[in-house]
């Protein structure tokens, strides 16, 4: 990474941080698997505006445009392209590193893909966090561990119940299942090796993190509601909906980004309370349905239409979904700092300046910053 050509790390004179703790980033070591994909490239890019060393091990970014490329990702890490699969790839990456922190997102993350390949899915979210985190274990050195999740991963009845840390794993499509299996992996992990028996030994704390439907400029990914609308109005196209009236807990994607960094810095403090599973998501009033995010969007952009397509034989998808974050208000003391609109009005105007030809790390830098400084 050359600091030089590194924009993300001009700060406007007078800004401090909005929580001390996240000084502990300054030039610490932190990998991020996943580091091309749409939340790892936000990721780093947070990462370098805190002062990080950032190193990224992920396959090449998926999509074409992709947020990675969009922002010259390989400028502001230090990427390895590999698979999460690999396992002695993975291992000899974390000891090369000797990472202070790991954020754990590499995954397959899409529902509807999950059932193509429900295989290749189970090996990546499963097996993937396995090496992981038998890497981290393999350090002889302290080390703080971000396995990151999703709301899925709940038992999910669809009765509109908020669901807490506590309640039962489970998942009905392979997606939602493979991310359920990998919070037992995790908390085996904690359990065997990095538990508050096993911490005077071992010095690594690991958490596992679940958050809700993000959004955020620079997600192209395919079957994701607000990449569908972009690609829509860009084109003065109908906006298809498949589920209007499924429910999700929406959130711009600095809201988990933030809780994953305080989480993290507090386990650096405080090990053993610290270490432990945590939801983020947004206030109940912005768990929205489908068609009201599209209906916002629509405003939000100035024109636009909609259409419900056949929807016969498709996959099983939760039709509602919200997530209780009382857990981390009270215990991290972090709490949503956008509501819905908010969240969705950065989002269009990050790709309305994508369209435009604006410079887009300005913008993302005018994002990040509220977040993480005051």
């Amino acid at each position: 990474m050359n600091e030089k050509l590194n924009p993300f790390l001009e700060h406007p004179n007078g800004t401090s941080l909005k929580d001390p703790s996240f000084v502990l980033f300054k030039d610490a070591k932190v990998l991020v698997t996943g580091h091309t994909g749409f939340k790892g490239s936000w990721l780093i890019a947070v990462l370098n505006r805190l002062g990080a060393q950032v190193t990224g091990y992920a396959l090449e970014p998926q999509t074409s445009p992709s947020l990675y490329n969009v922002i010259q990702g390989d400028q502001l890490c230090h990427s390895i392209i590999g698979d999460i699969r690999d396992a002695q790839k993975v291992h000899q990456t974390i000891l090369d590193v000797q990472p202070d922190f790991v954020f754990h997102l590499a995954a397959q993350p899409i529902v509807r893909t999950s059932y193509q390949i429900p295989a290749e899915t189970f090996e990546v979210n499963g097996m993937g966090t396995v090496h992981v985190l038998d890497g981290i274990r393999m350090l002889k050195k302290d080390c703080v561990g971000v396995m990151i999740t999703t709301d899925k991963v709940y038992e999910n009845n669809e009765k509109g119940k908020a669901y807490k840390e506590s309640d039962r794993l489970g998942g009905h499509d392979p997606y939602s299942s493979s991310k359920a299996v990998a919070e037992i992996i995790i908390e085996s992990y904690r359990k065997s090796f990095f538990g508050v028996s096993k911490f005077p030994e071992f010095h690594k704390p690991i958490a596992s993190a679940r958050a809700g439907n993000v959004i955020g400029g620079g997600d192209w990914a395919a079957d994701r509601l607000i990449p569908d609308i972009v690609r829509s109005l860009s084109e003065n196209k109908p906006i298809q909906i498949r589920n209007p009236l499924s429910v999700r807990p929406w959130q711009h994607v600095l809201e988990p980004l933030s809780g994953y960094l305080t989480l993290a810095s507090k386990m650096v403090r405080n090990p053993i309370l610290y270490a432990d599973s945590f939801n983020f998501g947004p206030k109940a009033h912005d768990v929205l349905t489908v068609q009201q995010m599209t209906e916002m969007a629509i405003e939000i952009w100035g024109k636009g239409t909609f259409l419900f397509p056949d929807m016969d034989n498709q996959p099983h998808e939760a039709g509602l979904l919200s997530l209780s974050i009382k857990k981390a208000e009270t215990i991290l003391n972090w709490k949503p700092l956008w509501n819905a609109h908010q969240a969705l009005f950065s989002t269009l105007e990050w790709y309305k300046s994508f369209y435009n030809g604006d410079p887009i790390i300005p913008i993302m830098n005018q994002q990040i910053d509220p977040f993480f400084f005051n």
